[in-house]
C-alpha cells in the first residue's frame, strides 16, 4: 500500500511539473555584452564660462570710471546624471580654470581703453609706459587698497541634456565640490527645473573596475552640443594592466594592438568628452571616467567618483525613469518587441524627449509582429482561441495507467513474497506424538514399521444398560501409536503397524 501511494504521488508532481513548465514565464535577462543604453540616456554636455564684472579706475588724466562684463570660457566636457534631482560628475577641469581670469579681464580693458598693444591672454604683461605699467600692475589681482580695477567674477555653468529636440538654453547648475586637481572629479547639482515631472535619468555606478587586462569598455560623451546634426558619441576601449586609481588613473590598451586606443581617446577628450563616462562591458554599469589629452587619455575608477559625491553629500540613485527604461530594454533585448513598444512609450512619457528610449521605440515598432519578434507568438495565441485542455488530459490519463500497472506489479511481487500463513488446528485433528498438527492433505500415505512389544489390553465388560441389550464390545488401541483400533482393523490406520503380531 505504502508503494502505491508513493507510486501515486509521483505520477501527480510530474503532471505537475510538466503543466508548470507549459507556463513557464520568460526568466530574467541579463544585458548582453557591449549595452551602453542604460548609460547614454543620462549622458550630458557640461559647458563652464567665467563671467567677470570690472571695472576700471582711471587716473591718469580725469577720473573716469570705465565698466566692462566679459564672458571667459573655462572648459568644456560630459558629465553623468547620477540623481533623479539633477547631481552631475564631471572633471574640475571642465569647471574650474587653472587660469586667472580676473587677469584675462584686466589685459582686455586695459587694451580696449588706453588702446595700447596688450595680448588678451591670461598672462601679465608690462608696458613701457611707467604710468600705465604702475596702473596695469595695481588692476592685476590680489587687489589692494590702492588697486586701479574692481573685479567681480562668477562662474556660469549649463548642461544640455541628450533630448530631442535639443534644448538650446540648457539647465543652469552650480558647482556644489570641485576636486584638488584638475582631473579629479567634480559635483554638479541643477539649479533650473527639469523636463517631465520625475527628475532626470540617471546612470547605474558600478562597484569596482574590471580587474582583468583588456577588459572591454565604452566611452560615451558629446563632440558638441547635442542637435540634429551631434549626437552622442560612443566609442570602444579596452582597459590596460594596473593603476584605476588616484591621480595617475588607469591607461587604455588594445589587445590585438591594431589600435592606438590612448592616441584615439585622448582626441576625443580634446574634443569634448573630457569626464565621459568610461561603461562596463559585463553589466553596462559606469566603471570610471576619461581624463587626459593630447596623445594620452586614461581612466579614473568609480571609487574616486563615489568618494567626491561622499564629500558633497551627495547619495546616488536611481529614478522611476529608470526603472521603466531598463524594463523596457530587458523586453527588447530578449526581442520581445511587442512588449518593449509600451515599455518606451512609457518612458517618454515620464520624460519627454529622451532621445534613446524613442529610437529604440521606432525599431520595436518596426520589428512587433515579425520574424524576430518573439513577442508575436504570445500576441497571436488569444486570436487562435484557447490553448487546448486535450494533451493535458491524455498526458494525465497515461500518467495514471503507468502508476496503476506499476503498483499493480508491486503489488504481485509481494504477495508472492509473503509466506502462507499456517492454518490453527481445529478440535477434531488429532495430535501427532511430537505435538505438531496432521498433515491431512499429504499425496501419499508412508508406512513406518516399528519393532516393539504387543501388549494386550483386556477388554472391559461393562453391565448391560438393561435387558434384553446386546453387550457392549470391548475397545483396543494400537501398541505402537496408541491411536484407537476398529474391531476389524488389522492395521493402524494412522501408523500401519498390524494390530496382531
Amino acid at each position: 500500500m505504502a508503494r502505491l501511494t508513493a507510486l501515486a504521488g509521483g505520477a501527480a508532481l510530474a503532471l505537475t511539473v510538466t503543466l508548470a513548465l507549459v507556463a513557464l514565464p520568460v526568466a530574467a535577462h541579463e544585458h548582453p555584452s557591449g549595452i551602453t543604453d542604460l548609460v547614454t540616456p543620462a549622458v550630458v554636455r557640461v559647458e563652464a564660462k567665467a563671467r567677470v564684472d570690472i571695472t576700471l579706475l582711471d587716473h591718469v588724466g580725469d577720473l573716469v570710471h570705465v565698466e566692462r562684463s566679459y564672458d571667459v570660457p573655462i572648459g568644456v566636457g560630459t558629465g553623468t546624471v547620477v540623481s533623479p534631482e539633477g547631481a552631475i560628475v564631471t572633471l574640475t577641469r571642465v569647471v574650474k580654470s587653472e587660469q586667472d581670469v580676473a587677469v584675462h579681464a584686466a589685459n582686455r580693458i586695459f587694451a580696449e581703453h588706453h588702446d595700447v598693444r596688450i595680448p588678451a591672454d591670461f598672462e601679465r604683461h608690462s608696458l613701457k609706459d611707467d604710468v600705465l605699467d604702475r596702473h596695469l600692475k595695481q588692476c592685476y589681482p590680489p587687489l589692494s587698497s590702492r588697486a586701479t580695477c574692481i573685479i567681480d567674477v562668477t562662474t556660469d555653468i549649463t548642461v544640455f541634456p541628450n533630448v530631442s529636440p535639443a534644448d538650446p538654453k540648457g539647465l543652469k547648475a552650480d558647482l556644489v565640490k570641485a576636486g584638488p586637481r584638475p582631473d579629479s572629479p567634480a559635483v554638479l547639482m541643477t539649479s533650473s527645473r527639469v523636463v517631465g515631472s520625475v527628475g532626470l535619468p540617471t546612470a547605474p555606478l558600478a562597484d569596482k573596475v574590471p580587474e582583468a587586462a583588456g577588459a572591454p569598455a565604452g566611452v560615451a560623451g558629446f563632440l558638441g552640443r547635442p542637435g540634429p546634426d551631434v549626437p552622442y558619441t560612443v566609442e570602444i576601449a579596452h582597459l590596460g594592466r594596473g593603476g584605476g586609481s588616484g591621480e595617475t588613473g588607469r591607461p587604455f590598451a588594445d589587445p590585438d594592438k591594431k589600435v592606438d586606443e590612448p592616441v584615439k581617446l585622448a582626441g576625443l577628450a580634446d574634443r569634448g568628452m573630457r569626464g565621459a563616462p568610461v561603461i562596463g562591458d559585463k553589466d553596462g554599469h559606469v566603471v570610471g571616467m576619461l581624463i587626459g589629452g593630447g596623445k594620452a587619455a586614461r581612466m579614473i575608477g568609480v571609487r574616486e567618483i563615489t568618494g567626491a559625491l561622499t564629500k558633497a553629500g551627495i547619495a546616488p540613485r536611481r529614478g522611476a525613469i529608470d526603472a521603466a527604461f531598463e524594463a523596457a530594454l530587458t523586453r527588447y533585448h530578449t526581442k520581445y518587441h511587442t512588449e518593449a513598444a509600451p515599455g518606451f512609450q512609457r518612458v517618454l512619457e515620464l520624460y519627454p524627449g529622451n532621445v534613446v528610449a524613442a529610437a529604440l521605440l521606432k525599431e520595436s515598432l518596426a520589428k512587433r509582429g515579425g520574424p524576430e519578434d518573439l513577442g508575436a507568438r504570445k500576441a497571436a495565441a488569444p486570436a487562435d482561441g484557447p490553448t487546448p485542455l486535450w494533451p493535458f488530459i491524455v498526458a494525465a490519463a497515461v500518467l495514471f495507467v503507468v502508476a496503476a500497472l506499476g503498483a499493480f506489479v508491486l503489488w504481485r511481487r509481494g504477495r508472492a513474497a509473503e509466506p502462507e500463513p499456517v492454518p490453527p488446528p481445529s478440535a477434531t485433528t488429532q495430535p501427532s506424538p511430537a505435538g505438531l498438527p496432521l498433515d491431512e492433505g499429504a499425496s501419499q500415505t508412508v508406512v513406518v514399521r516399528r519393532s516393539q512389544p504387543f501388549a494386550v489390553i483386556p477388554r472391559q465388560k461393562q453391565a448391560p444398560a438393561a435387558l434384553g441389550s446386546p453387550p457392549e464390545a470391548s475397545i483396543a488401541y494400537c501398541t505402537a501409536c496408541g491411536m484407537r483400533l476398529g474391531q476389524a482393523h488389522r492395521f493402524c490406520g494412522y501408523c500401519g503397524h498390524p494390530s496382531e503380531t
